[in-house]
């Protein structure tokens, strides 16, 4: 080994690459490759039937492995597993040819996605200056970005990189993803160990961009060619809502497959509040599974086949909105449960943020600031769901027994609670009938009458004696101002998630 890795660094000095031979465009110097047990891929272009030699060194050869004869010029190789660290260099090697990745470091990688709020940059969080002169003190948590492209068709490779795999410094950061980054920066503050983050977001932006083919039909939806009839200088320059099917798991997906990675995170909906909301209940979990299976196989059975998945569920947008369009992504974003994980979602957590709303956010209301506790609560949720932490309150309180009687309602939860008053987050539906009460059904408030450790009591005066017939909370765009709905935790963390329950629904709460 010894004597090999002298004849690799004599290669080095002597030969470099002159660009038919070298890495896929999201391998670089300063990445992070996932650790172990996990097995990483590595892969890249070279000359037909050639065979390709990878070295991993740090101060000697730690690993040699070859592969295939090259094949439709693509090599491709899977390393054995590497426990968490680094600096390592790897370097390719072909007849002739060499390339070479330095200062590679070892830990969990997380693919960051949605649209514009997952966009949204470290120079326009709250308290970004402070926030960006931290990122030096966090050397081994590295950002990599993907450009916008989108595609016809699936593409091997990424169009362009719109920032390199790097060191974190305040430049770079300044225009990547604030949520992605803290969201690394403070799992990396419980794991002590590389966390390697990579950004794939495009504003206003529908889920069905962002599904393959085979996803968007499972739910019924035919894919859509509308935004190729738009300019590409417009399409480019501007946050369009017309972006749809597949275009970018075509484009900004796709070309990831062959990467191992440990998990992502997602931050999207607003887009589909006003398309094909109703079919969300099923887009949004295909489109989680649909990806599950994609980079399971892409990576040769490396990357878990259910890999961890957090999302966002939706802030706020218009303080005064009427119709239901936020809430019902909400709900729609839980496969219509209200929590996850359940049964149709599985290995996933959320971050509720309903009560997180900036109404002088100079990007819009949509934009709100805040991403540090947005951030915080989807690290409490991969702590708990994607790395089996014990003892970690992820999740804000959910009704676990709801009673009605002649003039009250009864919701007891499944965890301590922290209330406050109000007399219209609740709200009951009325009905002489067995008829299930849908969100755009006449609602009535319900007020807050007393409560204790884990009930409340509502009262149910709207409706004729007994005739309550469904219940839901917090289910409005803007349900209360910054950290002040009226259900937490007992700790006053955690924000109770909004909730639609019918009595004659086939649920057990009632």
């Amino acid at each position: 080994m010894a004597l090999i890795f002298v004849v690799v660094m004599l290669l080095a000095a002597l030969h470099d690459s002159d660009g038919t031979f070298r890495f896929a465009s999201y391998y670089g110097d300063h990445m992070v490759l996932q650790k172990a047990p996990q097995k990483a891929v590595l892969w890249g272009y070279g000359r037909e039937r050639e065979q390709v030699a990878v070295y991993l060194t740090s101060s000697t050869v730690l690993q040699k492995v070859l592969s295939d004869p090259v094949t439709n010029g693509i090599w491709q190789v899977t390393l054995e597993p590497v426990d968490a660290g680094g600096p390592y260099s790897i370097y390719a090697v072909a007849e002739g040819s060499i390339s070479s990745l330095k200062d590679v470091l070892f830990g969990d990688i997380w693919l960051c996605g949605g649209q514009s709020n997952m966009l949204f940059t470290m120079s326009q969080i709250f308290n970004s200056s402070e926030e960006l002169a931290l990122s030096s003190k966090y050397p081994h948590v590295r950002p990599f970005m993907t450009a916008l492209n989108m595609s016809k068709t699936e593409l091997i490779d990424l169009i362009q990189v719109e920032i390199p795999w790097s060191a974190p410094n305040s430049s770079v950061l300044a225009e990547f993803s604030g949520l992605c980054w803290l969201f690394g920066r403070y799992m990396y503050e419980k794991l002590n160990y590389p966390i390697g983050l990579v950004e794939s977001s495009w504003g206003g932006t529908p889920v069905e961009a962002w599904s393959s083919t085979r996803a968007l039909k499972q739910c019924g939806l035919v894919p859509s060619e509308d935004m190729f009839e738009l300019e590409d200088d417009i399409i480019q320059q501007t946050e369009n809502s017309m972006l749809k099917s597949t275009v970018l798991w075509n484009a900004m997906i796709h070309p990831f497959l062959n990467m191992t990675i440990y998990g992502a995170i997602w931050y999207q909906g607003e887009a589909n509040a006003e398309y094909h909301k109703d079919k969300y209940n099923c887009s949004f979990p295909t489109m989680i599974n649909d990806w599950r299976m994609a980079f399971h196989q892409g990576s040769g059975g490396q990357t878990d086949p259910n890999f961890p998945f957090g999302f966002v569920q939706l802030s706020t947008y218009k303080e005064s909105a009427t119709d239901d369009g936020f809430p019902d992504i909400r709900w729609h974003q839980t496969a219509d449960v209200g929590f996850v994980p359940n049964i149709r979602m599985k290995n996933t957590f959320m971050a509720v943020a309903f009560d997180l709303p900036d109404n002088t956010s100079p990007y819009g209301t949509i934009h709100p600031r805040d991403k540090q506790d947005v951030a915080h609560r989807l690290t409490l949720g991969a702590r708990a769901v994607a790395y089996g932490e014990k003892g970690v309150s992820f999740q804000g309180p959910f009704p676990k027994v709801i009673v009605p009687s002649e003039s009250t309602v009864n919701v007891t939860y499944d965890q301590g609670i922290f209330v406050t008053p109000s007399k219209d987050i609740f709200e009951i539906c009325c009905s002489g009938k067995n008829v299930s009460c849908e969100s755009d059904s006449l609602w009535s408030p319900a007020p807050i009458m007393v409560w204790n450790q884990t009930t409340i009591q509502l009262s149910a005066s709207a409706c004729p004696p007994s005739k309550v017939a469904a219940l839901r909370y917090g289910w409005r765009d803007w349900p209360c101002e910054f950290k002040a709905c009226p259900v937490y935790d007992s700790s006053k963390n955690l924000p109770a998630p909004p909730f639609i329950t019918s009595q004659y629904a086939s649920n057990q709460i009632w």
